[in-house]
């Protein structure tokens, strides 16, 4: 095996020369700046700053000639040692490295998705599109039965249909804390009710009673009693 402190101290010699080269260069940096060159392979500006981003807080405090230095040598002594172990590698090495690779690229893509969620300007947007059919201020009166499976909630849909009251058949059935009230939900703004549950209310007329439609919570029959603005904020 080769003397890894004369390793370390040769390249450690290539890597100074090569920032004191960049240092020079009238050009302005990127991130595919070579700042040192290891046996071959080339160190790049992004990669010091990949390995800055991970540093903790109290390293970031430290002067930038000696921030510079130290990822650089560290970088230096990756890079060497890597080398070496790219020779020695074996099967299980090589299934460890694909995991972490698969792990790494796993954690951008759930990154992105919360990132993109919390944008404000995609939420907004989201917003509009659901409720582009209402007005601001508008609520709605509405009364559900909700149970487990939809084989439940035809059969009551079907009753009704045939002339069973709601508000009964809620109180008889219905699965959740209205049941005791008819399944009356009171004056509600969409923004308040799931997706699915506000999608089908915005096109219902007045008396009319439609289901099954599924949501996370169950299956419901949704009977709409009335529509017009209203302005709760205003009545108090």
């Amino acid at each position: 095996m080769p003397n890894l402190s004369k390793l370390l101290g040769s390249v450690a010699v290539v890597a100074c020369l090569a920032g004191a080269a960049f240092a020079q260069d009238a050009k302005k940096p990127t991130a595919d700046t070579v700042v040192a060159t290891v046996n071959g392979t080339d160190i790049t500006l992004g990669q010091m700053l990949a390995v800055r981003q991970n540093l903790p807080p109290e390293y970031l405090q430290l002067p930038d000639d000696v921030l510079f230095t130290g990822i650089l040598d560290q970088l230096v002594q990756q890079t060497a040692l890597a080398e070496i172990g790219e020779g020695m590698k074996t099967k299980k090495d090589d299934i460890a490295l694909e995991v972490e690779r698969r792990a790494y690229l796993a954690g951008v893509v759930l990154d992105k998705t919360a990132n993109d969620a919390a944008d404000e300007k995609l939420i907004q947007q989201a917003y509009d599109e659901k409720y582009a059919k209402t007005k601001p201020g508008l609520e709605y009166h509405a009364a559900h039965i909700i149970v487990p499976t939809e084989d439940e909630a035809k059969a009551v849909k079907a009753e009704i249909d045939g002339g069973k009251d709601f508000a009964e058949e809620a109180k008889a059935k219905s699965q959740d804390g209205a049941a005791s009230n008819g399944g009356d939900l009171g004056w509600f703004t969409l923004e308040k009710m799931v997706p699915e549950f506000s999608e089908v209310i915005v096109d219902m007329k007045p008396g009319q009673v439609v289901g099954p439609v599924q949501t996370q919570y169950g299956w419901h029959i949704v009977k709409l009693f009335e529509k017009p603005p209203r302005h709760r904020a205003e009545a108090r």
